[in-house]
């Protein structure tokens, strides 16, 4: 299904992901998230733990997308265009025998953020979760700097933080 946002520059479309879409899916993961693990996360947990735990994260991210859009297994991507290019993704896998969700990877091109393309976004997901007969979605984020804009937008769509701490210890 194709939804539209209207925007003050025109229309957004939001639409299925295509197997053309992928170089740059990729290239917009990397772009959004490379600032954590080059950044952030090394800043936080330092420099081993950064390698150990995220050392090929570009390759990881490769990785993840090669089965992140899988219809037949409950897997799927949408992208947000504004005039024919892509400036968002969101990926989420549905589990009908627990009426249950989750929401994957997003990303929103820089220069689209504040422009309500997440929140379009997420709204087509649980639109369509809720279409499959789901009942809760869940989602993760961090609790660090980095992912305080994040965790705005899912304060701002209602949804319920459970804070969750992770230990890292470098023998």
């Amino acid at each position: 299904m194709l939804y539209a946002l209207r925007r003050k520059a025109g229309i957004m479309d939001v639409r299925p992901f295509r197997s053309a879409d992928l170089g740059r899916l990729l290239e917009l993961t990397i772009a959004t998230f490379g600032p954590f693990h080059e950044q952030s996360f090394p800043g936080i947990v330092g420099d081993t733990v950064a390698a150990n735990q995220h050392g090929n994260w570009r390759e990881d991210y490769r990785n993840q997308w090669q089965g992140l859009h899988d219809p037949d297994n409950g897997k799927y991507v949408v992208v947000a265009e504004d005039h024919d290019e892509i400036v968002g993704f969101i990926a989420w896998t549905m589990r009908p025998e627990k009426r249950s969700g989750e929401i994957g990877p997003m990303a929103v091109e820089s220069a689209h953020r504040r422009h309500h393309v997440a929140s379009a976004l997420c709204a087509h997901a649980f639109d369509d979760m809720r279409r499959h007969g789901i009942e809760v979605v869940s989602l993760g984020t961090g609790g660090d700097d980095f992912h305080a804009p994040a965790r705005a937008l899912y304060d701002s769509l209602g949804m319920t933080p459970l804070p969750v701490v992770v230990y890292y210890k470098v023998l």
